[in-house]
This record gives structure tokens, C-alpha cells and sequence, in this order.
């Protein structure tokens, strides 16, 4: 059993680049999925975090847990192993974004257990959800940069294709927030990037592929994941303004998402392995 709890390799080019999937406890990945015959529930993290080199935690958009359990996560994934979590749903579908100050605080401060662990913060708001600029950006002000004395990363993920123009990116650019890329057939998927980091969420994996994408996409998607992380600005992906490479080495976080989601832990260690 030594073996399967290996640490998986490093993906790093000029800087980190982070892959996983969203969650861990999903019932199609057990039983030689991705999940050994025969693992016990409660190992799955442990198993799934020396397998992949990040989590998106989204149990959190629906409840947040017991900085004791954030706790547990944390000492049981390696050193390296990068957790992200999505922002509570109740906070997002607020009506009065600029009060909800406590609801962020509290949030944060449960998840800044996860320690040296936590990568970043995603704040999706979902379709149908549009704040005007001025909302945004009294909602952006209120989010911490740093908790428990280390650095906190801020992504954002917005659905109605309304909001996206040049107004939108030099806001997230001010506040070094990343705008999430949406690798989506039903979202919109803008690769401008407005922050040190790059947050995507890939969710084009199918079925009937073993690895969930043919070979070509994700050789397309290692390039463009050494290009992010060495400062690049991939101009095969669609932008709302000229793409800006800057030439400075960022950290990136990809994500199998959604769609096919059976597939999605294979697409992250083909992934892992082209980088």
C-alpha cells in the first residue's frame, strides 16, 4: 500500500503549476476508478492528494466546517499539496454584497486552518448573478489579503457574459484578483489575466475518452500551463482586451471540473504527467 500514498511529481516549469480536481469523495472514482479496490472512505484524501498536487474544495459553497476538520484535511495531504475552496453560496447570492464583511471573516478565518495547504479562494457568482461595477467593488474591498499572517489568494468566477469588458479587468487587475478562466461550453471563458496567479476550471472532459480529453487537448493545456507559469499569455484563448504577458513567473491552478466528472481524475494526472 506504500506505493499508491506516494507523493505525486512535481509539476513545476519556472514556478508551481497545481492540478486536481474538484472534491474527493465521489462514488464513481472508487473501486478502480481512480480509487484502489477496496480503500477505505476515510483514506480517500490521503490517497487522492499524493495522486493529484491539488483539491478545489466545494463542499464549502454549500457549509463551512470546523477548523478542526479543515485541521485533518491539512495533516493528511503532503507538503506542496495545495487546497482551494469556493466561497459559501450564501454569501455569493447576497442582495447587500458590501455587508457581508462578518459572513467573509468568518469563512476565512475557519478556512485559514488549512495553513501553508490553502492556495487560493474562489468567489463564483453564479449565472444570473451580475453586480454592477461599484457592487464589486466594495464586495473586492472586503476581502482579506492575508490570514493567520500568510498571504491570501483571491479568484473570481462571474457567469453572465454582461459583465466582461475593460472596466471589469482593470478593477480585478487594482485588487490582484485573478479572473477565473472557464474552460465551458455553457460559461464564459476569458483568458485575460489580472492577477500574480492563474485560476482555471477546465470542464470539457467526456465520457467515451478513458483520460477524458483526446492527447492533443491536453498537450495544448500543459503548454499553456508552462506558458501561464512562466509569465505568458496564451493567445489561443479567447480575451475580452489584448492579451498582456508580463514576463513574470506566476503560480497556476487547473482544474477538472463538472462535465464528465468520472473522467475528471485521470485528465489531471495526464495532465500532471505532460508537465
Amino acid at each position: 500500500m506504500h506505493d499508491l500514498f506516494a507523493p505525486a511529481p512535481s509539476t513545476a516549469p519556472a514556478t508551481r503549476i497545481h492540478v486536481g480536481i474538484g472534491g474527493w469523495t465521489y462514488a464513481p472514482w472508487r473501486g478502480g476508478a481512480f480509487y484502489p479496490p477496496g480503500l477505505v472512505q476515510r483514506r480517500e484524501l490521503e490517497y487522492a492528494s499524493r495522486q493529484l498536487t491539488a483539491i478545489e474544495i466545494n463542499g464549502t459553497y454549500y457549509g463551512t466546517q470546523k477548523p478542526d476538520t479543515y485541521a485533518k484535511w491539512r495533516d493528511e495531504t503532503p507538503a506542496g499539496f495545495m487546497f482551494t475552496a469556493k466561497a459559501p453560496k450564501r454569501i455569493m447570492a447576497s442582495r447587500s454584497l458590501a455587508g457581508t464583511g462578518a459572513q467573509i471573516d468568518d469563512f476565512v478565518g475557519g478556512i485559514a486552518t488549512l495553513g501553508d495547504r490553502l492556495g487560493a479562494l474562489l468567489w463564483q457568482f453564479d449565472r444570473g448573478q451580475a453586480p454592477a461595477l461599484d457592487q464589486l467593488a466594495a464586495f473586492l474591498q472586503l476581502l482579506p489579503a492575508q490570514a493567520d499572517g500568510r498571504r491570501l489568494r483571491h479568484a473570481l468566477e462571474l457567469r453572465d457574459p454582461a459583465v466582461f469588458d475593460r472596466d471589469l479587468l482593470a478593477l480585478l487587475r487594482e485588487r490582484n484578483v485573478s479572473l477565473v478562466f472557464a474552460g465551458s461550453d455553457e460559461h464564459p471563458s476569458f483568458d485575460d489575466l489580472t492577477a500574480d496567479f492563474v485560476y482555471a476550471r477546465l470542464m470539457r472532459a467526456r465520457t467515451g475518452l478513458a483520460q477524458g480529453y483526446p492527447d492533443a487537448e491536453l498537450d495544448a493545456w500543459a503548454r499553456r500551463a508552462r506558458d501561464w507559469a512562466e509569465g505568458g499569455d496564451p493567445d489561443d484563448l479567447p480575451h475580452v482586451a489584448t492579451p498582456q504577458p508580463d514576463a513574470k513567473a506566476r503560480e497556476v491552478f487547473v482544474f477538472f471540473i463538472a462535465s464528465a466528472k468520472e473522467r475528471n481524475p485521470a485528465a489531471a494526472q495526464a495532465l500532471i504527467q505532460r508537465l
